[in-house]
Formats: structure tokens, C-alpha cells, sequence
């Protein structure tokens, strides 16, 4: 079986805003700031191929207050999880401190969404609203970086464990390939190591 190739389209939403609003600093602080942002991050998408990782870099952000973390990070989740989607798309939110840390987590915890957030220290970690089940499948497909179809009953035999992988895929959290059945995640794509 061969490896899986997505290459992850790296955005740099400190550029975007300086780009976006034609301002030296990189404060996400507004709504309409936040809206400026979610569309350039739309438009980049719109020229990814049919499936897309998008890595979302908050690292050059210096202060994102809640109304642009709803336009950046819920709205655009909500945007490709909607049966409507443009595209497959996948996101990893990169460079995640403290000052985004609350925000985030507030606007996900509203719209009862989850994403894969990378630290300042470069650990993953999964954001917003799961199940314990969620939580700990999540970090058994985070810690094998993939698990094939013939592997789920080993790793995952309960039950409830395969509704929550299941539940993962759906909420797009990690990546099922559907022509191999292998569950891949996010962390390690982005790293291309699957």
C-alpha cells in the first residue's frame, strides 16, 4: 500500500492580516478583521486540490479577541463541515499560546466544534467541545500517527470506541482515506510522516 500524499497549504494568518487589512500590526481584533482573514483563507483554498490540509498559523498573532477567533477559526470549521462544502478541506490551528488558547476555545465550545491545535512547543492537541471517548481515541490515533482498516479492532475494540472514531472522521479531526480505510492523523500528515 503506498503512501499518502496531502501536502498541507501553509497560511500564515499574521501575513494575511497585514496583507488583508493594510496594517504593520498583527492583531486579530475585530469582526470585520476576522471576516478579511476567513476570506483570504477561503480564497487560498479555493486553489487547493480536491482534498486540503490547511495548516492556519497563529504564531505571528499578537492578540486575537473572540469575535475574529468566531470569523477565523468557528466559521471557517463550520464552513467545511457543512454537507455543502467547497472541497474536502482539514485544519490544523498552529502556533496556539495562551493569548489564542481562551478564544479559541470559547467560540468552538459555542458552535460545539473541535479542531487539532499545535502548540508553541510543537505537541498536538485536540481543541473544543468531545466525549471522553473522543478524547481518548483521538490520542491513540494520534500516538500510532495512522491505523489501518485491519488494525481498528485491535486498537479500538469497544464499541464505543469505533462510534467515537467515527464521530472523529465526521467532526474532521482526523483524515479517513477512503480508498485504503487507513485513519490518519492530522499531526502527522501535516508533518508529511504517514
Amino acid at each position: 500500500m503506498g503512501e499518502l500524499s496531502l501536502p498541507p497549504i501553509q497560511i500564515d494568518v499574521g501575513s494575511l492580516v497585514q496583507r488583508s487589512v493594510a496594517t504593520l500590526y498583527s492583531h486579530l481584533v475585530t469582526r470585520p478583521t476576522g471576516r478579511a482573514v476567513r476570506l483570504a483563507i477561503e480564497s487560498l483554498l479555493a486553489d487547493a486540490g480536491d482534498i486540503a490540509l490547511s495548516l492556519i498559523d497563529l504564531s505571528e498573532v499578537n492578540v486575537l479577541d473572540f469575535s475574529c477567533a468566531d470569523e477565523v477559526v468557528a466559521k471557517l470549521l463550520l464552513r467545511y463541515l457543512d454537507p455543502d462544502r467547497p472541497r474536502e478541506a482539514y485544519f490544523v490551528i498552529r502556533g496556539v499560546s495562551d493569548i489564542h488558547r481562551e478564544p479559541i476555545e470559547v467560540v468552538l465550545e459555542r458552535q460545539q466544534l473541535a479542531t487539532v491545535a499545535q502548540r508553541e512547543d510543537g505537541t498536538y492537541e485536540l481543541l473544543g467541545v468531545r466525549s471522553g471517548s473522543e478524547d481518548s481515541v483521538w490520542r491513540v490515533v494520534e500516538t500510532h500517527g495512522r491505523i489501518r482498516s485491519d488494525e481498528v479492532s485491535l486498537l479500538l475494540p469497544a464499541p464505543e470506541d469505533r462510534t467515537a472514531l467515527r464521530g472523529l472522521v465526521r467532526r474532521r479531526v482526523v483524515f479517513a482515506d477512503v480508498s485504503s480505510g487507513t485513519v490518519h492523523a492530522l499531526s502527522k500528515l501535516a508533518a508529511g510522516t504517514t
